[in-house]
């Protein structure tokens, strides 16, 4: 059964002689409906966030895939250059064979400089998943850190509404120590850095 925030704005309990008192009650219903609609908000405003970052990252993709094809076909031009440079030596003397040396030449530098930016680009790549990754993690740790307030937060107004013993539950050996005064609550310990 998913309850919602207006399901418990709405709630109504039936009166019993020695219920709870039905403000604090209503009180409780409405800070918790509250609670539970900021953690709604929350979740939607970060899994728009994730859809984004998603969205970010199929752009991403389909942008290296535009990258590889086009370095596929550089590397075919390099190839045909190459080959073209060859062929062009075998017709040719001397004064081809030195042309075609420096056909080979450029198309080695060329080569080299496509070299060179397909490693820039592959870092980049890296970069830009890390990047991604490290956004997701930050909103994954961000969003069970949220959580897991909201659970403190609930413990301790639960801790706080516990019904206190009664005066004559207590064990006659303590009947001598201080109590405190009627209708005052006995607030916990308080909490410690680490618990």
């Amino acid at each position: 059964m998913n309850v919602t925030p207006l399901d418990l704005r709405q709630q109504k309990f039936k009166s019993a002689m020695r219920g709870y008192d039905r403000g604090e009650v209503d009180a409780l219903l409405t800070e918790v409906a509250d609670d539970y609609e900021g953690a709604i908000r929350e979740a939607d405003r970060l899994r728009q966030e994730v859809a984004r970052l998603e969205d970010l990252l199929a752009e991403h993709r389909s942008e290296e895939k535009s990258l590889k094809n086009t370095l596929v076909s550089a590397q075919r031009l390099a190839d045909e250059m190459r080959e073209t440079a060859e062929r062009d030596a075998q017709r040719v003397m001397r004064d081809a064979e030195a042309r075609a040396d420096l056909l080979v030449q450029k198309a080695q530098s060329r080569h080299e400089d496509l070299q060179r930016e397909i490693d820039g680009l592959r870092a980049r790549r890296r970069e830009t998943e890390t990047s991604v990754e490290a956004i997701i993690n930050a909103l994954k740790n961000t969003l069970d850190f949220v959580r897991e307030q909201d659970q403190k937060d609930r413990d301790d107004k639960i801790r706080l509404m516990r019904p206190r013993p009664s005066e004559a539950a207590m064990p006659a050996a303590s009947a001598g120590a201080a109590a405190p005064a009627p209708g005052v609550a006995e607030l916990p310990p308080a909490r410690t850095q680490n618990g």
